[in-house]
């Protein structure tokens, strides 16, 4: 294991330096994200299918439980538990369309991971960056468990535990745990915990902080013990249930799931679960007695408990959703953590947005009138209210106002409209209105996926680690 914690090692002192600024030192981070058994414990794996190019390099990496898809190269780093997830890369000869500006693809896109540690965490989407289309690269980072990477090329950052970064390019920041950032580009910043931060050039910006104290009871980060608070708990009361089916080599389903319909074989799926056509259930998602209605998903990390989502509905990664009712085509963003009760039951009404690190802990039943926009920590009517606003008068802002702790600056129509149009965007990329001919996705083109199993030495210097390894198509 000598080789492995020099790794870790030499991985602190880059994130190190990449934040010099702050005076940062990762190695409490670190050393606490796993017991160094966990390196041994678990297999990594990776999916074949005709849909997606096939092109893995490792390198001097520790991979233990950790999933890869289409084009992935991982070089000195570790991920632990960490989804990388290459279905929607670029391709060779794609335009790739920003800002107005079209820029040809000459070769397909890669994932790279350098010199990084990422802990339970999801990579997926597309390089948003136009200056280096060819290349979503992590590089110099750490990743506490449950944060997000999506469709952001980053470089010396360091992520809070439930921390997203979404469609941004990010260079020497800090972001804090429960933090979501979607800027189009930041640097040299540290966002605080609980930030939902928004912007789109001169447009619109959109901020919410959490209370602190409030959000310290569901989201906070000890030296010692790690990830505590009421989301990681929740999560942990099932834990047993993913060791099942991640214990067993071949695993046979007995769904009934339509032939439309993607249900990854790492997905939980328990009770009366009914999941209806064109629905994908991504791998580590968590369904138990829910209902899953025509176009609706379940992404990395999501958990459905007891609940109905009346379809075409987007559950971001993260998202969980407990005693609830979705309306058709309601949103759900990143990580958001809605839970009713048998006796406070949640409804949220049709073509409504919750906003992504959203929590909503209801101490009595509560109703969201269909299209409404909502947001923050929600517990009770009052909060509803303060944290809240219907689309349509949403859309008549044009100067900006201050709710509660939201300001809004910009245009409500421009913020909803390009809100409106992404979740068309997923919709159709999750193959939500195949017809059975037209308009595949993820839906469609995920359901017959081979995993192939690595894994890491078992003794020796090199203990931990997994074998050097690249594995390309054939072409013959």
């Amino acid at each position: 294991m000598r080789q492995l914690k020099q790794l870790m090692e030499e991985i602190t002192r880059r994130v190190d330096t990449n934040l010099r600024e702050f005076d940062m030192d990762s190695s409490n981070y670190i050393r606490s994200a796993l017991p160094m058994s966990h390196f041994m414990r678990f297999y990594a794996f990776y999916g074949i299918t005709s849909n997606h190019p096939i092109d893995f390099h490792f390198g001097r990496s520790s991979l233990a439980g950790s999933y890869f898809l289409s084009r992935c190269h991982v070089n000195s780093s570790i991920l632990h538990k960490t989804d990388v997830r290459g279905d929607e890369l670029k391709r060779r000869g794609q335009v790739f369309h920003l800002g107005g500006r079209e820029i040809l693809m000459h070769q397909d896109e890669c994932i790279r991971v350098q010199h990084s540690f990422l802990v339970k965490t999801l990579v997926h989407s597309y390089n948003h960056d136009p200056e280096f289309p060819e290349f979503y690269s992590i590089v110099n980072t750490f990743a506490a468990p449950y944060a997000n990477i999506h469709g952001s090329a980053i470089r010396g950052c360091l992520l809070g535990p439930f921390a997203t970064l979404d469609l941004t390019t990010v260079h020497d920041c800090m972001i804090g745990p429960f933090a979501y950032v979607q800027t189009g580009q930041i640097s040299h910043t540290a966002v605080e915990p609980g930030s939902v931060w928004i912007e789109h050039g001169s447009d619109f910006r959109f901020h919410y902080q959490f209370p602190k104290d409030a959000l310290q009871e569901y989201v906070r980060y000890d030296a010692k013990r790690g990830v505590q608070g009421r989301l990681v708990a929740f999560i942990r009361q099932r834990k047993r249930h993913f060791q099942e089916i991640f214990d067993v080599v071949h695993f046979n389903r007995s769904d009934n799931t339509h032939r439309s319909t993607a249900l990854n074989r790492y997905a939980v799926v328990r009770g009366g679960t009914r999941i209806s056509e064109n629905v994908l259930v991504a791998q580590r998602a968590y369904l138990e007695n829910a209902d899953l209605g025509k176009g609706a998903n379940a992404q990395e990390n999501c958990y459905i408990v007891d609940s109905c989502l009346q379809g075409f509905n987007v559950m971001a990664h993260g998202a969980k959703i407990i005693h609830a009712r979705l309306g058709e085509k309601g949103f759900v963003g990143f990580n958001a953590f809605l839970r009713g009760s048998p006796q406070a039951p949640l409804d949220i009404g049709h073509h409504s947005i919750v906003m992504p690190h959203t929590i909503i802990d209801t101490e009595t039943a509560l109703q969201i009138p269909p299209e409404h926009l909502v947001w923050g920590l929600i517990r009770n009517p009052q909060e509803l209210a303060e944290n809240s606003i219907s689309l349509e008068k949403l859309s008549q802002h044009n100067q900006g106002f201050r709710q509660g702790r939201l300001v809004f600056d910009g245009s409500g129509k421009t913020f909803v409209e390009q809100f409106q149009k992404r979740i068309e965007h997923i919709l159709l990329d999750n193959g939500a209105y195949f017809d059975g001919r037209q308009k595949r996705g993820h839906a469609q083109q995920g359901q017959n996926i081979a995993f192939n199993i690595i894994q890491p030495y078992t003794t020796g210097p090199r203990r931990g680690l997994f074998p050097t390894m690249n594995i390309h198509e054939g072409t013959g």
